[in-house]
């Protein structure tokens, strides 16, 4: 009996565990190579967590009888230790009910069915609790056990897609995509087309293939998605590695696409900057002789990938693009500029949305509903409403303390515009970040740069986590900054803290730049 319930407890220990390491299958995509590459950055904590049932392992072979019960006491602790209030929490989706349940099965199994005689003595403990020590890789294991399934699941739910964006000829699909700036472009066409047309866009961040789908088939969160009355369709497309925007193409088949910019983003899966151009502008490969590709003219690799259907916009003259904008005024209460196109015409147009930067982001949604019919005359009013995505560069008023929340997925670019917007602001600035990461070999370099480039701007600069951020911190003592304005801490709530203790200022601007997800 007493070794039921050994069993027992390890069982029910390893499956709680094992729900967490399910999490970071699920926060990498189901990604194997991300899953891999998360247990070797967190091998210490992870070594932590299961440190009970390496004292397992050594005390069984030592140990009296009472070595079941005091090594079942141990076995209680991995689920608790290091336990981390989670930003994401695991999405209890039909896909991990079949993980987990392989999991079950597969651990149990093993642990459970293999049953040693009681000759075997003190290696009817030693087994089961070397394979909760493997833990990691059995879920690996449940993994592969149920891709066949899922991949079968998906392929049905993506033939029922297909089958419906072919039963709506009418429809016209946009696809989005580029290295950082989609979301935005994204909104902000969604907002200029419905001008003219009833438009449907992908919500949220779906911008995976398994996302597109539930788009279409109208299973996303709150209802929605396409319907028959839908004009067009706004696909916004994600991709971490090569082929992925093709994939996403086959689906939609877009008739015209945008590629925002091409930029150092998801380089750890990528490889180079050069397999990042060459995926975003799958998009073009893949639309249809009559549509048209939008591209911004300011970026080199987009100039020098530029397809015969192109239309271009950008900020400068000196590269001739179809719609360029100037007069750029910018203020914390929001960002005015003037629209010239081709032909003659120019257009004046006012946006809360803050930073010059975002005026690319509007050029590129006016360049697209321009070409595609939408009164020119009405777009102004349409743009006036737009509101900042959260956590992209959205204003938090306060007093004395204002946030500007610019948390989600932070990159060079975007980081550097951050610090542009808290530039122009009038009171006490600071910076709270904990960096930027999916950047490959170039991490280092970069997060280095844009310490150089904080330092040239902010009074305060609070960094979250010593390890991740030591390359911020040379990058602010290389370009002279103060030691004695900088902080270092380990959580957010520490460092906003902090914030809240700053005494003698009207006017305190926080950037809240990057907020890293669970898996890092």
């Amino acid at each position: 009996m007493e070794y039921i319930i050994f069993q027992s407890i390890l069982f029910a220990s390893a499956m709680a565990s094992g729900v967490g390491y399910v999490h970071m299958l699920q926060l990498e995509g189901y990604q194997t190579d991300g899953y891999f590459r998360w247990m070797k950055t967190r091998a210490g904590e992870a070594a932590f967590r299961m440190l009970p049932v390496f004292l397992s392992l050594i005390l069984i072979p030592l140990a009296g009888g009472w070595a079941v019960w005091g090594c079942s006491a141990l076995l209680l602790l991995p689920p608790w230790l290091r336990r981390r209030k989670v930003k994401k929490p695991l999405a209890l989706t039909s896909r991990v009910v079949r993980l987990l349940a392989a999991l079950a099965l597969l651990f149990g199994a093993s642990t459970f069915l293999v049953w040693l005689p009681e000759g075997a003595g003190r290696l009817r403990l030693l087994i089961p609790t070397a394979l909760y020590a493997l833990l990691p890789f059995w879920v690996l294991v449940a993994h592969f056990v149920t891709l066949p399934i899922q991949k079968a699941v998906n392929n049905r739910y993506l033939r029922d897609a297909k089958r419906r964006l072919a039963s709506h000829p009418s429809l016209t699909v946009i696809g989005v995509t580029g290295s950082y700036g989609k979301t935005s472009v994204k909104n902000i066409l969604s907002a200029l087309l419905s001008v003219r047309w009833n438009v449907c866009a992908t919500p949220e961040s779906f911008n995976t293939p398994m996302g597109v789908v539930r788009t279409v088939r109208g299973a996303v969160p709150g209802g929605g998605g396409l319907d028959a009355t839908h004009e067009m369709f706004i696909c916004e497309m994600g991709a971490r590695r090569k082929g992925e925007i093709k994939e996403l193409c086959d689906i939609a088949s877009p008739k015209h696409g945008i590629v925002t910019a091409i930029g150092p983003m998801h380089l750890e899966t990528f490889g180079s900057i050069e397999t990042v151009a060459s995926t975003k502008c799958e998009l073009f490969d893949a639309l249809p002789p009559d549509g048209t590709a939008f591209l911004c003219s300011d970026d080199p690799m987009l100039r020098e990938r530029k397809p015969a259907n192109a239309v271009t916009y950008g900020l400068d003259p000196a590269f001739d693009p179809d719609y360029r904008a100037d007069g750029i005024a910018a203020d914390a209460s929001g960002t005015r500029f003037t629209v010239h196109t081709r032909d003659g015409r120019a257009q004046e147009f006012t946006t809360a949305l803050l930073g010059a930067h975002q005026v690319l982001n509007l050029l590129a949604g006016i360049a697209v509903a321009d070409t595609l019919g939408a009164p020119m005359n009405r777009l102004p009013a349409a743009v006036r409403t737009i509101r900042p995505v959260p956590h992209r560069l959205q204003l938090i008023p306060g007093r004395p303390i204002t946030y500007i929340d610019d948390a989600f997925n932070s990159n060079p670019a975007g980081a550097k515009a951050a610090l542009d917007v808290l530039a122009m602001l009038d009171g006490l600035k600071i910076l709270v970040t904990p960096g930027m990461v999916e950047l490959g070999p170039e991490q280092d370099t970069l997060n280095r740069a844009f310490g150089v480039q904080a330092a040239a701007v902010c009074d305060h600069v609070a960094l979250i986590g010593r390890r991740q951020t030591a390359p911020i911190a040379e990058g602010l003592s290389e370009a002279g900054y103060p030691g004695e304005k900088l902080k270092v801490y380990e959580t957010l709530k520490e460092a906003t803290d902090w914030v809240k203790t700053i005494q003698g200022h009207e006017n305190i601007y926080v950037l809240l730049e990057n907020d890293l997800p669970d898996n890092y």
